[in-house]
Protein backbone atom coordinates (compact mmCIF):
# COMPACT_ATOMS: atom_id res chain seq x y z
CA UNK A 1 0.00 0.00 0.00
CA UNK A 2 1.17 3.78 -1.04
CA UNK A 3 1.78 5.93 1.62
CA UNK A 4 -0.47 8.93 2.35
CA UNK A 5 -0.25 12.32 3.35
CA UNK A 6 -3.35 13.15 6.06
CA UNK A 7 -4.32 16.56 5.84
CA UNK A 8 -6.71 17.68 8.32
CA UNK A 9 -9.01 20.46 7.80
CA UNK A 10 -8.35 19.84 3.89
CA UNK A 11 -11.94 20.72 2.35
CA UNK A 12 -11.71 23.96 4.19
CA UNK A 13 -9.44 27.22 3.18
CA UNK A 14 -5.58 27.18 3.47
CA UNK A 15 -6.47 23.23 3.95
CA UNK A 16 -7.69 22.45 0.28
CA UNK A 17 -4.57 24.92 -1.17
CA UNK A 18 -2.21 22.44 0.97
CA UNK A 19 -3.90 19.66 -0.66
CA UNK A 20 -3.13 21.24 -4.21
CA UNK A 21 0.35 21.60 -3.21
CA UNK A 22 0.47 17.91 -2.10
CA UNK A 23 -0.88 17.27 -5.24
CA UNK A 24 1.76 19.44 -7.27
CA UNK A 25 3.96 17.31 -6.00
CA UNK A 26 2.64 13.79 -6.74
CA UNK A 27 1.59 12.83 -3.55
CA UNK A 28 -1.55 10.61 -2.44
CA UNK A 29 -3.49 12.58 -0.02
CA UNK A 30 -6.72 11.82 1.96
CA UNK A 31 -8.54 14.42 3.70
CA UNK A 32 -10.33 14.61 7.22
CA UNK A 33 -12.86 17.16 7.66
CA UNK A 34 -15.85 17.10 9.69
CA UNK A 35 -17.43 20.34 7.04
CA UNK A 36 -18.28 23.01 9.98
CA UNK A 37 -16.10 25.31 7.85
CA UNK A 38 -15.10 23.67 4.91
CA UNK A 39 -16.99 22.70 1.99
CA UNK A 40 -17.05 19.58 -0.01
CA UNK A 41 -16.49 20.68 -3.62
CA UNK A 42 -13.22 22.00 -2.11
CA UNK A 43 -11.55 18.57 -2.63
CA UNK A 44 -9.99 17.63 -5.88
CA UNK A 45 -11.04 14.77 -7.49
CA UNK A 46 -8.25 11.71 -6.55
CA UNK A 47 -8.37 12.35 -3.13
CA UNK A 48 -9.80 10.12 -0.41
CA UNK A 49 -12.18 12.23 1.05
CA UNK A 50 -13.39 11.31 4.95
CA UNK A 51 -16.01 13.52 6.49
CA UNK A 52 -15.50 13.18 10.11
CA UNK A 53 -14.00 15.19 13.45
CA UNK A 54 -11.04 14.82 14.93
CA UNK A 55 -12.83 14.37 18.26
CA UNK A 56 -13.80 11.29 16.80
CA UNK A 57 -10.63 9.63 18.14
CA UNK A 58 -11.71 6.14 16.86
CA UNK A 59 -12.23 7.99 13.69
CA UNK A 60 -9.03 9.11 13.86
CA UNK A 61 -7.10 5.47 14.93
CA UNK A 62 -9.08 3.89 12.20
CA UNK A 63 -7.83 6.15 9.20
CA UNK A 64 -4.18 5.28 10.47
CA UNK A 65 -5.09 2.11 10.84
CA UNK A 66 -6.79 1.61 7.10
CA UNK A 67 -3.78 3.71 5.38
CA UNK A 68 -0.09 3.96 5.53
CA UNK A 69 -0.24 7.68 6.82
CA UNK A 70 3.36 9.12 6.61
CA UNK A 71 2.88 12.73 6.73
CA UNK A 72 0.77 14.33 8.80
CA UNK A 73 -0.45 17.87 7.61
CA UNK A 74 -2.72 19.64 11.01
CA UNK A 75 -4.78 22.41 9.60
CA UNK A 76 -8.37 21.88 10.75
CA UNK A 77 -9.14 24.44 13.66
CA UNK A 78 -12.13 26.90 14.75
CA UNK A 79 -9.38 30.05 14.45
CA UNK A 80 -11.94 32.43 16.30
CA UNK A 81 -9.60 34.61 18.00
CA UNK A 82 -11.92 37.06 19.77
CA UNK A 83 -14.24 34.85 19.89
CA UNK A 84 -12.70 32.05 21.56
CA UNK A 85 -13.26 34.33 24.99
CA UNK A 86 -16.37 33.01 25.02
CA UNK A 87 -16.37 29.46 23.37
CA UNK A 88 -13.42 28.44 26.04
CA UNK A 89 -14.47 24.77 25.85
CA UNK A 90 -15.17 24.56 22.81
CA UNK A 91 -11.90 25.83 21.72
CA UNK A 92 -9.67 23.64 23.86
CA UNK A 93 -11.61 20.76 22.61
CA UNK A 94 -11.62 21.56 19.00
CA UNK A 95 -8.11 22.85 19.24
CA UNK A 96 -6.24 21.08 21.85
CA UNK A 97 -8.02 17.73 22.17
CA UNK A 98 -8.58 17.42 18.67
CA UNK A 99 -5.08 18.13 17.92
CA UNK A 100 -3.83 15.69 20.70
CA UNK A 101 -5.78 12.87 19.07
CA UNK A 102 -4.03 13.25 16.11
CA UNK A 103 -0.53 13.61 17.84
CA UNK A 104 -1.51 9.62 19.97
CA UNK A 105 -2.16 8.58 16.75
CA UNK A 106 1.10 9.50 14.76
CA UNK A 107 3.34 8.72 17.54
CA UNK A 108 1.31 5.07 17.52
CA UNK A 109 1.50 4.42 14.04
CA UNK A 110 5.09 6.19 13.39
CA UNK A 111 4.55 9.20 11.47
CA UNK A 112 7.68 10.49 9.44
CA UNK A 113 6.56 14.00 10.37
CA UNK A 114 3.47 16.05 11.75
CA UNK A 115 2.96 19.49 10.22
CA UNK A 116 1.23 21.79 12.15
CA UNK A 117 -0.46 25.29 11.61
CA UNK A 118 -0.53 27.09 15.02
CA UNK A 119 -0.94 31.12 14.76
CA UNK A 120 0.88 34.59 15.34
CA UNK A 121 -1.71 34.78 17.93
CA UNK A 122 0.68 33.00 20.32
CA UNK A 123 2.57 36.01 20.22
CA UNK A 124 0.18 38.11 22.10
CA UNK A 125 1.08 42.22 22.45
CA UNK A 126 4.76 41.79 21.79
CA UNK A 127 7.01 44.03 19.68
CA UNK A 128 6.61 43.80 16.00
CA UNK A 129 7.50 42.35 13.99
CA UNK A 130 7.23 39.39 15.70
CA UNK A 131 10.12 36.81 15.62
CA UNK A 132 10.47 33.50 16.66
CA UNK A 133 13.00 33.88 19.34
CA UNK A 134 10.00 36.21 21.51
CA UNK A 135 8.28 34.66 24.44
CA UNK A 136 4.94 33.74 23.60
CA UNK A 137 2.22 35.61 25.19
CA UNK A 138 -1.05 34.54 24.48
CA UNK A 139 -3.52 36.76 24.94
CA UNK A 140 -6.80 34.72 24.03
CA UNK A 141 -7.35 31.20 24.42
CA UNK A 142 -7.03 30.15 20.76
CA UNK A 143 -3.21 31.17 21.17
CA UNK A 144 -3.10 29.30 24.35
CA UNK A 145 -4.27 26.10 22.71
CA UNK A 146 -2.25 26.79 19.80
CA UNK A 147 0.84 27.15 22.08
CA UNK A 148 -0.23 24.38 24.02
CA UNK A 149 -0.12 22.00 20.93
CA UNK A 150 3.39 23.28 20.07
CA UNK A 151 4.29 22.54 23.70
CA UNK A 152 2.58 19.23 23.29
CA UNK A 153 4.46 18.27 19.94
CA UNK A 154 8.17 19.07 21.39
CA UNK A 155 7.30 17.23 24.54
CA UNK A 156 6.29 13.94 22.02
CA UNK A 157 9.70 14.31 20.44
CA UNK A 158 11.55 14.58 23.21
CA UNK A 159 9.55 11.43 24.43
CA UNK A 160 8.27 9.46 21.29
CA UNK A 161 10.78 10.97 18.51
CA UNK A 162 7.94 12.20 16.90
CA UNK A 163 9.71 14.69 13.75
CA UNK A 164 7.53 18.15 13.45
CA UNK A 165 7.78 21.49 11.90
CA UNK A 166 5.08 24.28 13.12
CA UNK A 167 4.25 26.90 10.72
CA UNK A 168 2.68 30.31 12.59
CA UNK A 169 1.10 31.36 9.53
CA UNK A 170 -0.94 34.80 10.01
CA UNK A 171 -4.32 36.95 8.59
CA UNK A 172 -4.46 34.40 5.59
CA UNK A 173 -6.98 35.06 2.14
CA UNK A 174 -7.40 34.16 -0.88
CA UNK A 175 -10.18 31.94 -3.10
CA UNK A 176 -12.19 29.32 -0.92
CA UNK A 177 -12.15 31.25 2.06
CA UNK A 178 -15.68 30.70 3.83
CA UNK A 179 -17.00 34.31 3.73
CA UNK A 180 -19.97 33.20 5.52
CA UNK A 181 -17.80 33.16 8.87
CA UNK A 182 -19.05 36.62 10.31
CA UNK A 183 -16.03 36.02 13.46
CA UNK A 184 -13.15 35.53 11.61
CA UNK A 185 -11.33 36.33 8.34
CA UNK A 186 -11.44 40.19 7.86
CA UNK A 187 -11.47 40.28 4.15
CA UNK A 188 -13.86 37.58 3.97
CA UNK A 189 -16.33 39.25 6.12
CA UNK A 190 -16.07 42.82 4.29
CA UNK A 191 -16.65 41.23 0.50
CA UNK A 192 -20.02 39.41 2.00
CA UNK A 193 -20.92 42.53 3.50
CA UNK A 194 -20.39 44.03 0.41
CA UNK A 195 -22.49 41.61 -1.74
CA UNK A 196 -25.01 41.89 0.37
CA UNK A 197 -25.18 45.57 -0.18
CA UNK A 198 -24.10 46.26 3.48
CA UNK A 199 -21.41 48.35 5.00
CA UNK A 200 -18.02 46.84 5.84
CA UNK A 201 -17.99 46.95 9.67
CA UNK A 202 -14.79 47.91 11.11
CA UNK A 203 -13.90 47.03 15.66
CA UNK A 204 -12.87 50.86 17.05
CA UNK A 205 -11.22 53.22 14.72
CA UNK A 206 -9.62 50.64 12.43
CA UNK A 207 -5.79 52.00 13.39
CA UNK A 208 -5.12 47.86 14.26
CA UNK A 209 -2.55 46.54 11.66
CA UNK A 210 -1.97 43.22 9.90
CA UNK A 211 -0.20 41.76 7.37
CA UNK A 212 -2.87 39.94 5.04
CA UNK A 213 -1.27 36.91 3.66
CA UNK A 214 -2.09 35.01 0.14
CA UNK A 215 -3.20 31.62 0.56
CA UNK A 216 -1.01 30.58 -2.36
CA UNK A 217 2.01 31.97 -1.30
CA UNK A 218 2.15 30.10 1.90
CA UNK A 219 0.56 26.64 0.98
CA UNK A 220 3.78 25.51 -0.82
CA UNK A 221 5.78 26.17 1.78
CA UNK A 222 4.03 23.90 4.08
CA UNK A 223 3.61 21.59 1.60
CA UNK A 224 7.44 20.81 1.57
CA UNK A 225 8.07 20.75 5.45
CA UNK A 226 8.25 17.19 5.59
CA UNK A 227 11.69 17.23 2.72
CA UNK A 228 13.32 19.50 4.65
CA UNK A 229 15.24 17.35 7.27
CA UNK A 230 17.14 20.55 8.84
CA UNK A 231 13.43 22.47 9.51
CA UNK A 232 12.46 19.60 11.76
CA UNK A 233 11.79 20.60 15.15
CA UNK A 234 11.64 24.01 14.37
CA UNK A 235 9.17 26.94 14.42
CA UNK A 236 8.58 29.19 11.42
CA UNK A 237 6.65 32.09 10.98
CA UNK A 238 5.44 31.95 7.51
CA UNK A 239 3.10 34.74 5.84
CA UNK A 240 2.92 38.42 4.22
CA UNK A 241 5.90 40.98 5.44
CA UNK A 242 3.90 44.39 4.36
CA UNK A 243 1.52 45.73 7.47
CA UNK A 244 -1.57 47.48 6.70
CA UNK A 245 -4.42 48.89 8.70
CA UNK A 246 -7.42 48.21 8.81
CA UNK A 247 -9.12 51.47 7.43
CA UNK A 248 -6.46 51.05 4.33
CA UNK A 249 -7.55 47.21 4.05
CA UNK A 250 -11.20 48.02 3.77
CA UNK A 251 -10.44 50.64 1.04
CA UNK A 252 -8.53 48.14 -1.14
CA UNK A 253 -11.66 46.02 -1.01
CA UNK A 254 -13.89 47.49 -1.77
CA UNK A 255 -11.89 48.94 -4.80
CA UNK A 256 -11.31 45.50 -5.65
CA UNK A 257 -14.90 44.47 -5.49
CA UNK A 258 -15.44 47.91 -7.80
CA UNK A 259 -17.52 49.88 -5.50
CA UNK A 260 -16.92 52.88 -3.18
CA UNK A 261 -16.08 52.24 0.26
CA UNK A 262 -19.01 52.22 2.58
CA UNK A 263 -17.54 52.35 6.29
CA UNK A 264 -19.44 51.45 9.78
CA UNK A 265 -17.27 51.45 12.93
CA UNK A 266 -18.70 49.36 15.99
CA UNK A 267 -17.28 49.64 19.60
CA UNK A 268 -13.74 48.45 19.71
CA UNK A 269 -13.36 44.88 21.05
CA UNK A 270 -10.46 43.68 23.00
CA UNK A 271 -7.49 42.64 20.47
CA UNK A 272 -3.99 42.87 19.85
CA UNK A 273 -3.93 46.20 18.13
CA UNK A 274 -0.34 45.61 15.87
CA UNK A 275 0.32 42.29 14.66
CA UNK A 276 2.50 40.89 11.61
CA UNK A 277 5.84 38.97 12.02
CA UNK A 278 8.90 38.84 10.72
CA UNK A 279 9.87 36.13 7.90
CA UNK A 280 13.77 36.04 7.94
CA UNK A 281 13.83 32.29 9.39
CA UNK A 282 11.81 30.55 7.05
CA UNK A 283 13.52 31.98 4.08
CA UNK A 284 16.68 30.49 5.20
CA UNK A 285 14.99 27.02 5.51
CA UNK A 286 12.67 27.33 2.29
CA UNK A 287 12.25 28.30 -0.99
CA UNK A 288 9.81 31.27 -0.40
CA UNK A 289 7.82 32.66 -4.14
CA UNK A 290 7.56 35.97 -3.98
CA UNK A 291 4.79 37.96 -2.26
CA UNK A 292 1.55 38.20 -3.93
CA UNK A 293 0.75 41.99 -3.53
CA UNK A 294 -2.35 42.88 -1.62
CA UNK A 295 -3.99 44.76 -4.62
CA UNK A 296 -3.32 41.53 -6.71
CA UNK A 297 -4.46 38.98 -4.18
CA UNK A 298 -7.77 41.12 -3.55
CA UNK A 299 -8.37 40.88 -6.96
CA UNK A 300 -7.77 37.03 -7.60
CA UNK A 301 -10.34 36.53 -3.97
CA UNK A 302 -12.91 39.30 -5.21
CA UNK A 303 -13.13 37.28 -8.90
CA UNK A 304 -13.67 34.31 -7.01
CA UNK A 305 -16.61 35.66 -4.51
CA UNK A 306 -18.87 37.52 -7.01
CA UNK A 307 -18.97 34.22 -8.98
CA UNK A 308 -19.22 32.04 -6.08
CA UNK A 309 -21.38 34.84 -4.33
CA UNK A 310 -22.45 35.93 -0.71
CA UNK A 311 -23.18 33.32 2.18
CA UNK A 312 -25.49 33.67 4.79
CA UNK A 313 -23.90 34.74 7.95
CA UNK A 314 -25.27 32.58 11.37
CA UNK A 315 -24.19 33.48 14.86
CA UNK A 316 -22.32 30.94 16.78
CA UNK A 317 -25.15 28.77 18.40
CA UNK A 318 -23.61 27.90 21.78
CA UNK A 319 -21.83 31.21 23.38
CA UNK A 320 -20.86 29.62 26.90
CA UNK A 321 -19.58 33.06 28.10
CA UNK A 322 -22.30 36.21 27.00
CA UNK A 323 -20.77 38.79 29.59
CA UNK A 324 -18.91 40.95 27.08
CA UNK A 325 -19.81 39.65 24.19
CA UNK A 326 -19.57 42.20 21.34
CA UNK A 327 -23.37 43.45 20.46
CA UNK A 328 -22.76 42.69 16.71
CA UNK A 329 -21.62 38.64 17.60
CA UNK A 330 -24.57 38.65 20.17
CA UNK A 331 -27.55 39.24 17.32
CA UNK A 332 -28.55 37.52 14.12
CA UNK A 333 -27.45 40.53 12.17
CA UNK A 334 -23.96 40.02 9.86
Amino acid sequence: MDAVSLVTGGAGFLGSHVVDALLAQGERVVVLDDLSGGFSENVPDGVRFVQGSILDDGLVDRIFREQRVRHVYHLAAYAAEGLSHFIRRFNYQNNLIGSVNLINASVNHEVECFVFTSSIAVYGPNQVPMHEALVPMPEDPYGVAKLAVEQDLRACHEQFGLPYVIFRPHNVYGERQNIGDRYRNVIGIFMNQIMQGEPMTIFGDGRQTRAFTYAGDIAPVIADAPARPDAHGQVFNVGADTPYDVRVLAERVAAAMGVAPDIRHLDARKEVVDAYSSHDKVRAFFDVPPETSLDDGLARMAAWARATGARQSQPFGNIEIPRGLPASWANSAP
